[in-house]
Order: structure tokens, then C-alpha cells, then sequence
């Protein structure tokens, strides 16, 4: 079954590993976590978890928000996320969830939305070729051929043009767990993960890790 808890990046740095490697790790704060709801495939349709982070200004809220926090007894949420695959009988309504659900050595999934970096060209996009620079071409950073004109007399849908680049949903899986700070409320995440600093992310346990 799934662990899982949301977090905020805040930065990366570096540590030594007992056999003298740099392993370069991302910090992430993961602040107790608190269990909003159980759906129930009776009432919902489907089984999941459903857990907020980071408390959310009073003047922000509307009153289904907090009335859906009072349930659980806490404020109202910034992020809030759903696990399908936890085990609903381990976890209570108003339950915290914090960073010793992990330890040192597991594999995670890690969630975040990818910094957005406006709209681009396709070399930079998609890691397309450039064209020549010299001999008088006219073909440098363009995007090339869109398709024969008699058949198909049309561009695919789908081919890989210039447009908006970054600020989508990215997953990276099987990232190692290096460290867990208790007393900080710390997990420290072997590589990078998505997303600018201070951004949300959501960590579960990887589906892929055999």
C-alpha cells in the first residue's frame, strides 16, 4: 500500500555518504500532514485518502472549506491531495501524518509542478536540430518541415511545434530517500525533483521500485 505525504521544496544541497560519496540531495519540509477525509467506494465510488498541508489564511477560505476542515478539526488547507492506493483502515479522520512514515533507503515517486518557462521555440522546447549558420541558408532555428502538401494537406495533430514550455505536472520515480530529519520535519531526496523552490510536491511510495 501507498505512504505518502505533501511537501514544500526548499532548496538542494550536498552530504557525504558513509563511503565518502557526494550525493547530492533536495530538501524538502514536510510539516505534520493532516488526514481530511476518507472517501469510501459507497459513498464516493472509489477508495482514497485525502490529506492537507500548509494552513491557509483565514481571509482566503470560504465557508466550505472550512467547514470541510472543522470536520477533521484543523484549518483549512493550501494543498490538498488524494492517495488511491493507501490502506484506509491505518489512518483516522483529524490524524497527522509526518516525515517518519519514510525512512532511509526507500523509494519514492515525487510530484510537482514543472517551473514554466514561457513560450519557446521547438529547438529549445523539444531538443530539436538547427539548421546550417552559414552558405546561405535561411533555415537556423525554425521549426522545418510541417508535412507533404498533397497528402496529407494537413499538419498531424500533435507535432512537436513552438509554444508555452514548463508549468505542467511532472512525476519523477524511483528517487532514493537519503535522509529523514524528524526533528525538523525533513526529508532530503537523492537528485532533483520538480518544481521552483518553495513550490508543493507530493511523495508516495514508488509504484515501480521492483
Amino acid at each position: 500500500m501507498t505512504k505518502g505525504i505533501l511537501g514544500r521544496k526548499i532548496g538542494m544541497t550536498q552530504l557525504f555518504s558513509d563511503e565518502g560519496e557526494l550525493v547530492p540531495v533536495t530538501v524538502v519540509q514536510a510539516e505534520p500532514n493532516v488526514v481530511l477525509q476518507k472517501r469510501t467506494l459507497e459513498n464516493d465510488g472509489y477508495e482514497a485518502l485525502q490529506i492537507g498541508f500548509a494552513d491557509e489564511k483565514e481571509s482566503r477560505t470560504n465557508k466550505a472549506e472550512k467547514g470541510h476542515a472543522d470536520k477533521a478539526n484543523t484549518a483549512p488547507k493550501r494543498c490538498v491531495r488524494e492517495f488511491r492506493t493507501a490502506n484506509l483502515d491505518e489512518y483516522d479522520v483529524g490524524q497527522e501524518i509526518s516525515v517518519d512514515v519514510f525512512q532511509t533507503g526507500d523509494k519514492v515517486d515525487v510530484t510537482g509542478t514543472s517551473k514554466g518557462k514561457g513560450f519557446q521555440g521547438s529547438i529549445k522546447r523539444h531538443n530539436q536540430q538547427r539548421g546550417p549558420s552559414s552558405h546561405g541558408s535561411h533555415f537556423h532555428r525554425s521549426s522545418g518541415s510541417m508535412g507533404a502538401m498533397s497528402d496529407p494537406a494537413h499538419v498531424f495533430k500533435g507535432k512537436k511545434l513552438p509554444g508555452q514550455m514548463g508549468g505542467k505536472q511532472i512525476t519523477i520515480e524511483n528517487l532514493d530517500i537519503v535522509k529523514v530529519d524528524t526533528e525538523r520535519n525533513l526529508l532530503l531526496i537523492r537528485g532533483n525533483i520538480p518544481g521552483a523552490k518553495k513550490s508543493f510536491v507530493r511523495i508516495a511510495s514508488a509504484l515501480k521500485a521492483n
